[in-house]
């Protein structure tokens, strides 16, 4: 696997993004998405520069950071109750808070010695029924009362909209997500909240065109999974 030439290829992807949109050079921040991926992998990107890698398994997860704790590590995947308090103890970013009730119990757990959990609030943006999330509704109720738990900073919206393939119906869904983004940013008034996590591999380009600020990489970078194994 050619790691160092499937960085350049994603990079370039998103610069010349941003450059075609008119997004500021390097305003879009590149997450590894290394699930199902041994830490050899890991390693072999931190070495060419990565710093941020995104998980969706617990205990696999957690066997990478305790093995590369220097690395930025974010917890991408569903959220059950009963594994809220690992989450909060090793990781620094949050991405899928789908339900105030998560948020609540990841504030609680937090351990008071780390920094404040960053976490994003996972909008299901198509309204799909297989998709977690809050609606844009319960997010627009609710948001203030996350901004409130101690232990927790709201940096931003996460979203998964439903997968198209013509461009124009890409942007239709992440245009939504970005208008619901100013939404929220409008009414919290904090420079905390600066983070728009959405765009993977197929949709990349026009997530950057609607304003993403992040976007979701994995088998581009780490070449396909097999879930078997």
């Amino acid at each position: 696997m050619n790691y160092q030439a499937n960085l350049e290829q994603v990079t370039h992807r998103i610069r010349a993004a941003e450059q075609r949109f008119k997004r500021s050079e390097g305003s879009v921040k590149l997450l590894a998405v290394s699930k199902t991926k041994p830490i050899e992998a890991v390693n072999a990107l931190a070495e060419l520069g990565q710093t941020a890698f995104g998980e969706n398994y617990l205990q696999e997860s957690l066997d990478k950071i305790a093995q590369r704790p220097d690395l930025e590590w974010h917890f991408i995947g569903p959220i059950q109750s009963n594994k809220t308090k690992p989450i909060a103890e090793h990781f620094n970013w949050v991405q899928s808070v789908d339900r105030l009730k998560i948020a609540q119990r990841l504030s609680r757990q937090r351990p008071p010695e780390l920094p404040a959990l960053n976490i994003l609030l996972q909008v299901n943006i198509s309204q799909e029924d297989t998709k977690s999330g809050f609606s844009p509704q319960e997010l627009l109720e609710q948001v203030e009362q996350v901004t409130q738990l101690p232990n927790l900073v709201l940096r931003g919206l996460m979203a998964i909209p439903k997968a198209e393939t013509e461009f124009d119906q890409q942007r239709a869904a992440l245009a939504e997500m970005f208008d619901l983004f100013q939404q929220v940013k409008l009414k919290l008034r904090t420079p905390d909240f600066d983070t728009l996590s959405m765009g993977m591999s197929g949709d990349l380009e026009a997530a950057i065109a609607e304003g993403s600020t992040m976007v979701r990489i994995g088998t581009d970078l780490f070449g396909a999974r097999n879930y078997a194994l």
